[in-house]
């Protein structure tokens, strides 16, 4: 009779089994080969994140591929509550706000640039202001505005003439002058994604999405050219100045959210072949007072008013003049677009350059970039302090330097 014995499991702990050795080197000579099969792809219908990040790369992919027109159309397309800027806005310091959301690096002072000013043509624009600040202030008997019309009823005048007259006697100076074209109160919008918030409420709360903007600007009037303005700095110049970063939400600016058309428009069609910007002219709103907002003890937010106002207005019409070409934030400028702003009420004449070095603003394409979008201003200058018994008293030809050097600037 057999007896039963137990048998030592140490044998067989020891040696390595055939097949495990075999299943290891089978690993190893896979892991070398080339695949005869595609890769696995998500499924463009899933509601994975992967299958959502499919689908936005194939996107993009299909808009590098297409023409201007048709990429400004399909980034415009989807219409969902985005945040309304405002230029001319009176909310406490929103040029910081708005540094933040256009990507732009203030500079105080203007790029370094010199022309040479003939005597007998500022002599010529002088007399020339002089008239339409006559014509307006003493020659015309006007009689009272209505109420918030007083600067459509008095300075928009005034200012249609100085700019016509400014273009008219140094196109023989600028040659790019004559062949320009002078809009009169043009639309000028941009849109543009920047950041991402957390849904708060509704059927989509707790997903992540782009903060959305839109700028729609309207200014007095502006020149645009067939051929670009030189650059002020070279693109990848390292600038000091910094960008502001803003953590709070854009409610507490306060902005609100708004759902109508994205537009994206640089005050003519893709077809005008004068699509790049040279100057724009701006004029400050009734409700802008300096001595209301001095009694009210805002004076410090003057010049911070009309900061916003260049670098939003500035920004758009850029930024628009770049997608007119094709640019986008999957397709960062190759290129800096230059344009340069007047804002006015009359008397005041405050000065700004803009120099958009890129577009890439949305998270996905702004964590590695290291571009700065650029502004220049001046402070607020006097050109004249009244008009008495048929004269112009306190002139200033400071700012007709100033004025007669931005339209001198040429391709």
């Amino acid at each position: 009779m057999a007896s039963c014995c137990r048998l030592l499991l140490h044998p067989f702990l020891c040696r390595k089994p055939a097949c495990l050795a075999f299943s290891r080197n089978v690993q190893i000579i896979a892991s070398t080969a080339e695949s005869l099969y595609p890769p696995i792809l998500p499924s463009r219908t899933a509601k994975s994140k992967s299958a959502k990040r499919r689908v936005l790369l194939e996107f993009f992919e299909q808009l590098r591929a297409c023409t201007a027109q048709e990429k400004i159309r399909a980034l415009t397309r989807i219409q969902r509550e985005k945040y309304v800027i405002y230029p001319q806005t009176f909310a406490l310091n929103a040029d910081r706000w708005y540094q933040h959301y256009t990507k732009t690096a203030y500079v105080s002072g203007l790029p370094e640039k010199t022309f040479d000013n003939d005597e007998s043509v500022l002599s010529e624009l002088r007399s020339a202001v002089c008239n339409s600040i006559l014509q307006e202030h003493w020659y015309m008997k006007k009689g009272r505005a209505f109420a918030h019309k007083e600067q459509e009823h008095s300075v928009a005048p005034y200012l249609r003439n100085i700019v016509c007259a400014l273009k008219n006697v140094l196109a023989k100076e600028n040659p790019v002058l004559g062949l320009s074209s002078l809009d009169f109160d043009p639309q000028v919008n941009f849109y543009w994604l920047r950041g991402e918030r957390t849904i708060p409420r509704g059927h989509r709360s707790g997903r992540v999405e782009p903060m959305r903007f839109q700028i729609d600007d309207k200014p007095h009037s502006q020149i645009r050219i067939s051929q670009q303005l030189p650059e002020f700095v070279p693109l990848e110049a390292d600038i000091s100045t910094e960008v502001p970063v803003v953590q709070s939400a854009p409610d507490l600016l306060p902005l609100f959210r708004r759902q109508y058309d994205n537009n994206i428009f640089v005050g003519a069609k893709l077809e005008d072949p004068c699509c790049y910007g040279h100057t724009q002219f701006h004029m400050v709103p009734d409700r802008f007072r300096r001595d209301k907002m001095s009694k009210r003890g805002l004076s410090d937010q003057v010049e911070v008013t009309l900061r916003a106002n260049g670098i939003a207005s500035l920004f758009a019409w850029t930024g628009a003049q770049a997608m007119y070409q094709g640019f986008w934030s999957e397709e960062d400028v190759s290129r800096p677009f230059v344009s340069q702003a007047v804002i006015t009420d009359g008397q005041y004449f405050s000065f700004f350059c803009y120099q958009l070095n890129t577009l890439a603003l949305t998270q996905r394409s702004d964590g590695s970039n290291v571009r700065k979008n650029l502004c220049w201003g001046t402070e607020s200058m006097r050109l004249y302090e009244r008009v008495t018994d048929g004269d112009v008293v306190g002139w200033n030809d400071a700012v007709l330097r100033l004025l007669v050097r931005f339209l001198l600037n040429k391709p």
